[in-house]
């Protein structure tokens, strides 16, 4: 593991984070619930690898696609009712099986005790995000936490990225998205931030062909990366 004094370039910089597929595995409880409004429906249940690249984009996204993939596309009024059943199975649900992904709560106490500003940048809604994160111990860690209904806009547009940002009192000069998927990929590119994506999250197009400065494949690598990231932008 890298000493403290490795990471001395993190000093003042912000590191925001995606939150489902980046930071949480929330893939069971997300699609566990997708799953019973499809039932409800009277609709097969969609297999979870079949359904995690859905995860991303909010709730109404996910929803949509998962109706679609179960033969039954949805009308736009549909959409209101389904929302709101989703969101209340889904917060009575969110941290049952939910975990961080290996490694994150060092890499967060690393960045954190190298001077870092840590941000959550997610198309999750804020309250949502904080419950999650209040229920996995997580949200001590953070400066700031900004849901798609907390920024003028949600990922991909970058407004949302440079609200999280701002909110955290840093700079975009020395920011760095950490994130799993192509809103990520968007939203850091149109924002001029850097960009690291992890190998392992929720996306409909590998991370990889997303072009991300660096590619991480475990949280151990994440601190040396965004001193890599840092220093290449001349932070």
């Amino acid at each position: 593991m890298p000493q403290a004094a490795d990471l001395t370039a993190l000093a003042g910089a912000t590191i925001a984070f995606d939150l489902d597929g980046t930071l949480v595995d929330t893939a069971p409880d997300l699609i566990g619930t997708l799953n019973v409004l499809l039932g409800e429906e009277g609709l097969p249940a969609l297999p979870l690898e079949e359904a995690r690249p859905f995860i991303g984009r909010g709730a109404r996204w996910m929803i949509g696609r998962g109706f679609e993939a179960a033969g039954a596309p949805l009308e736009p009024e549909q959409l209101k009712d389904l929302f709101n059943r989703f969101i209340a199975h889904y917060e009575a649900h969110i941290a049952d099986t939910s975990r961080p992904f290996p490694g994150v709560e060092t890499a967060l106490t690393e960045l954190k005790d190298a001077g870092a500003k840590l941000a959550v940048c997610t198309n999750k809604l804020t309250g949502l995000s904080l419950r999650l994160l209040d229920a996995l111990d997580l949200t001590r860690h953070f400066d700031a936490v900004v849901g798609a209904d907390a920024a003028q806009a949600q990922k991909p547009d970058p407004r949302h990225l440079i609200a999280a940002v701002t909110e955290a009192g840093g700079s975009m000069d020395t920011a760095i998205l950490v994130g799993d998927a192509a809103t990520d990929a968007g939203a850091a590119r149109s924002a001029s931030a850097g960009l690291i994506l992890v190998s392992f999250g929720y996306t409909e197009t590998p991370a990889a062909d997303l072009s991300p400065d660096i590619l991480i494949h475990s949280f151990d690598e994440l601190p040396q990366a965004c001193v890599r990231l840092l220093g290449a932008c001349g932070a």
